[in-house]
């Protein structure tokens, strides 16, 4: 606890330079006002400051009703990256100024005393051009992110896949597949938005229903105001659900065990019950049509690079080498290249979340982009290696910025095909 109070007085001492070294910018180019606009501007721009960065804190360390925490953190997000771009513009006006500073300094070596004495009492302005344009790009950001939180946070697309599997049964071929992911319940304020989105899933009558992992953000609780909600979600061969990285607390307790953390967690798993969720921590169903069987395979988390691993592949194949194809939920794709792909060939197809594809980029039918994908090989929709598969949903919810650009909120229905047919 006492690492993470650290690290949060440092960022906000960083934010406080960064306002400081704006306002003055924004001073230096508004010598035409009185003494009396200045400490106008001077009083809004800091109380603004102060209570942004106070309710942060008072976000992550109390209790407070879950709708203003998410508005301050909106306001905080969209303010301090509007302002992040409009720094970029003072660095390089400075750049420019020192330039022109140390030419001049060049110059006075070979000037009189009288043309130094001249010379170095000039001031060398900010160029208001640059500031202006500074506002008017940092303007940019903050209308797209805005009208990414307006429009694309709940703006719920259903996408229809195939999925050709070698030796799927008959029974099982042109049944339906549903996948959400991340629903990250502790991002949610509007309940009415996110019911329309499972209303959007139920209507496309799945089969089956995945649901690849992050439930929540931190605790168990935010599910309070979300479970009647999910738990509508049903179909008639079952819902089977994992954890993700979210879900355990991590992020919250610490990674190290403790009582408040293995409570936490007991919750979360009574709430997939509760929702008549069927939740796989490492182990297998056997998915039955008509004396025809297929294996639904389930790990807890396992990520490469720092996310901790709690997933035992070992243990989720057990008992499943006589079933003619294998469909593994796991949260993280990452998983697939680190150990599905080189130690576990009889896993016929692999579906993941996690990535939310930053929820900021494009998608298209032939062409998608997005920042994660500097991070992660692959981010979302099918991949394939040899006779492999991944299928990467980019997420129902959202986490930290409250809102999707480009990549918006995805239910996913598959048809299982055989690819002998």
């Amino acid at each position: 606890m006492g690492n993470r109070v650290l690290g949060l007085v440092i960022v906000s001492l960083v934010l406080i330079i960064i306002d400081f070294y704006i306002f003055k910018a924004v001073l230096s180019v508004k010598s035409q006002w009185t003494s009396r606009q200045r400490k106008l501007f001077s009083s809004i721009w800091w109380a603004y400051s102060a209570l942004l960065i106070m309710g942060v804190f008072c976000g992550i360390y109390f209790n407070i009703q879950l709708s203003l925490r998410s508005v301050i953190l909106v306001a905080f997000f969209l303010t301090y990256i509007s302002k992040f771009f409009f720094v970029l513009f003072i660095l390089l006006d400075d750049l420019r100024r020192g330039f022109i500073w140390f030419k001049r300094k060049s110059q006075l070596k070979h000037a009189s005393k009288q043309q130094e004495k001249i010379s170095s009492n000039d001031a060398i302005p900010r160029s208001e051009f640059l500031v202006k344009a500074g506002i008017a790009i940092a303007a940019v950001p903050l209308a797209t992110l805005t009208y990414g939180i307006a429009s694309g946070a709940y703006d719920y697309r259903v996408k229809h896949k195939t999925l050709y599997l070698l030796n799927l049964p008959k029974a099982f071929d042109g049944i339906k597949m549903g996948q959400i992911s991340d629903i990250h319940s502790g991002s949610f304020y509007n309940q009415k938005a996110v019911k329309g989105g499972v209303e959007m899933l139920l209507a496309e009558k799945p089969d089956f229903i995945f649901f690849t992992g992050d439930l929540i953000n931190n605790i168990a609780s935010e599910m309070r105001d979300y479970q009647d909600i999910f738990s509508k979600v049903k179909a008639p061969l079952g819902v089977y659900s994992i954890l993700g990285n979210h879900d355990y607390g991590d992020y919250f307790y610490g990674k190290q065990p403790s009582p408040a953390k293995a409570k936490n967690l007991r919750e979360v798993k009574v709430t997939h019950k509760n929702m008549g969720w069927d939740l796989l921590l490492n182990e297998n169903r056997r998915l039955k049509i008509d004396g025809e069987e297929i294996g639904i395979l389930g790990i807890e988390n396992w990520g490469a690079g720092r996310f901790l691993k709690y997933g035992r592949m070992d243990l989720a194949v057990k008992n499943t080498d006589d079933l003619p194809v294998k469909l593994l939920l796991s949260h993280d794709p990452s998983h697939w290249r680190a150990q599905v792909l080189p130690n576990y060939p009889q896993i016929d197809a692999m579906f993941s979340g996690h990535t939310h594809g930053m929820q900021i980029g494009v998608i298209t039918e032939k062409f998608q982009w997005s920042p994660i994908e500097y991070i992660y090989d692959e981010w979302a929709g099918f991949y394939q290696v040899n006779k492999q598969q991944l299928y990467v949903n980019v997420g129902y919810g959202f986490l930290g910025y409250p809102g999707r650009v480009g990549i918006l909120p995805e239910i996913t229905i598959f048809t299982l095909r055989s690819s002998n047919s």
